[in-house]
């Protein structure tokens, strides 16, 4: 049967959730709104077209409306499930929000899969094997890595691409993937992010991996270890068992931010690799000052703060039940 205090605290969680949600909303339209920038400059640009033209295109989008009418009627599309339609092209926001959310979801989650899957094996392996020749070699690489920005990573790896040919370049897909078979496109998809996953991961797995043999020193040190180990029990047992289960209670907290970035952490990566993800699509919509389309951008990337953070609350209290959650506002 479920922890009452758990779902106490889902529920209150949300309902603060909404909140947040609420007042980002409230603060990215104002900002928006406010920006410089015209989300029809193309049209004043276009000579052939009359002013006439231009008032009544504005009249129709509300643009010639103030700021608090344009916000409501906006939330209540929102509240209806109208995104509404891009200012550049006219095209369904919601179509071209999940085309995007889809292609930066499986660069994502393929960056933080790959890291984790080796930077925590070999966090642990170091700190068992502290001050010996894997462990340094191990930290060496770490330091190195963690010594590069992540963006003098990523052209270091265009560079490679390009010279080398053994990678493309960018994009998500070759020319005849519609031609392809189900495999095909896997494997298709799968070559091209090859060079985007392992940016991010050597961006990343310097300090996922000290992170990781850090907890587990610091754990190795206290009373209820040693106590263990003077009782006789296996060292793997001691280990893998006891102190790991503490060891990893920050980590869990770091993947609730990963989750809650997923959408939005990999802008640069996106950029520079030339992948058609949402982080590209939301630079250029700021950019044109399209309401409709930043705005479901920023509302997405909130409500997946808000959920990664409660997704790294619960996993907390699941893998350590001694933890209190703070029922209360």
């Amino acid at each position: 049967m479920p922890d009452r205090n758990l779902l106490n605290f889902i529920f209150q969680r949300l309902a603060q959730g909404a909140l947040v949600i609420i007042l980002v909303s409230l603060l990215s339209f104002l900002l928006l709104y406010f920006s410089p920038g015209d989300c029809l400059a193309d049209q004043k640009l276009n000579q052939s077209l009359s002013q006439e033209f231009i008032k009544a295109e504005e009249a129709r989008r509300g643009l010639d409306r103030p700021f608090i009418e344009q916000y409501g009627r906006w939330v209540f599309n929102l509240a209806q499930g109208n995104l509404g339609r891009t200012c550049q092209g006219n095209a369904p926001v919601l179509r071209l929000i999940i085309e995007r959310s889809g292609n930066t979801l499986i660069f994502a989650l393929s960056a933080i899969v790959c890291t984790w899957l080796i930077a925590i094996p070999l966090g642990i392996w170091a700190a068992v094997n502290q001050n010996k020749f894997i462990d340094r070699s191990v930290q060496l690489v770490s330091y190195i890595l963690q010594g590069f920005p992540g963006f003098v990573m990523v052209i270091l790896l265009l560079i490679f691409a390009q010279n080398s040919g053994l990678f493309p370049v960018g994009g998500l897909r070759s020319l005849d993937y519609d031609e392809l078979s189900f495999w095909g496109k896997i494997s298709d998809i799968a070559y091209h992010l090859i060079l985007p996953v392992g940016a991010s991961f050597l961006i990343g797995f310097g300090g996922l991996q000290r992170l990781m043999r850090g907890n587990l020193l610091d754990v190795l040190q206290e009373d209820y270890v040693r106590t263990a180990r003077a009782k006789g029990l296996p060292e793997t047992k001691v280990i893998y068992v006891h102190a790991l289960r503490n060891a990893v209670n920050p980590l869990v907290t770091l993947l609730g931010f990963q989750l809650a970035g997923l959408l939005s952490g990999s802008f640069i990566t996106e950029l520079l690799f030339g992948l058609p993800g949402l982080g590209q699509l939301l630079f250029e919509a700021v950019r044109q000052k399209d309401i409709n389309l930043a705005m479901a951008g920023f509302m997405l990337g909130s409500f997946m703060l808000v959920l990664g953070n409660l997704v790294a609350d619960v996993l907390l209290k699941l893998v350590d039940p001694r933890i209190e959650l703070n029922d209360r506002f």
